[in-house]
């Protein structure tokens, strides 16, 4: 089962940062892939140590309409 997030991504200064919206995740790099791929490996670390009913967390599925939140199980 596949997840997407949103991907916020700005330019401070040299570098670009990106922010996961929906988990307040935050990485950067020197270009928007890098910094993409930079946050997809921090989300995903993010989920690794989120215990079980610690907190849910909520994305988007694939189909899924916008308003649409379910908790996530798996990360992509």
């Amino acid at each position: 089962m596949t997840y997407r997030f949103t991907s916020i991504i700005n330019k401070e200064g040299n570098i670009y940062v990106a922010k996961c919206a929906e988990l307040g995740v935050v990485s950067q790099g020197k270009s928007i892939e890098i910094a993409n791929k930079n946050l997809k490996e921090a989300v995903g670390l993010y989920l690794e140590d989120n215990p079980k009913g610690k907190k849910k967390i909520f994305g988007k599925r694939e189909g899924d309409k916008p308003e649409s939140k379910k908790p996530l199980k798996r990360f992509f």
